[in-house]
């Protein structure tokens, strides 16, 4: 299998991933589930679903759609469609799934993944994020994660267009 059809391979809708997460469950991995945009990577986005992914086994980000990412950001957003987001997020070597999800929030997505822990950044409080009654219901944890300071997508788009 070449590089390009393992990254491929990473990539899943809510029902094809419910056979993996099974094998997951059946092996006792830990699976950790992180959402958003991911419009353009950058160090505080890689910093971030490093230490998601350190806090379990199994990493998953659920991806918002073109559309989804219109209706949080505005019509100038997403910069990249959704195919190109979906491929570089399933690139990261510590991403062992990405999942789209056109809904507002991820929570239909989280209820269908049943993670182990759920992880934000420390810009949310635990009990704010999107999912918590799911995952905590369950046993599992919402661990939100320091962020990388001074790097956002917003503050590049910004840069880009020399508004900053």
């Amino acid at each position: 299998m070449n590089q390009l059809e393992i990254i491929n391979c990473k990539i899943y809708t809510k029902d094809s991933i419910q056979a993996l997460l099974s094998i997951w469950r059946l092996k006792e991995q830990k699976i950790v589930f992180s959402n958003g945009c991911f419009d353009i990577i950058h160090k505080g986005h890689i910093e971030y679903l490093a230490q998601a992914s350190d806090l379990g086994d199994k990493l998953i980000i659920g991806l918002n759609t073109d559309r989804s990412v219109r209706e949080i950001k505005g019509d100038s957003r997403p910069l990249q469609v959704e195919q190109s987001r979906l491929v570089t997020m399933a690139a990261l070597k510590f991403v062992d799934a990405v999942i789209l999800f056109d809904e507002p929030t991820p929570y239909e997505l989280i209820k269908a993944v049943q993670p182990d822990f759920l992880v934000k950044g420390n810009d949310y409080k635990a009990e704010d994020v999107v999912g918590y009654d799911i995952v905590k219901n369950r046993g599992g944890d919402v661990i939100t994660v320091e962020l990388t300071p001074g790097y956002s997508t917003s503050a590049i788009i910004d840069k880009a267009i020399g508004q900053k």
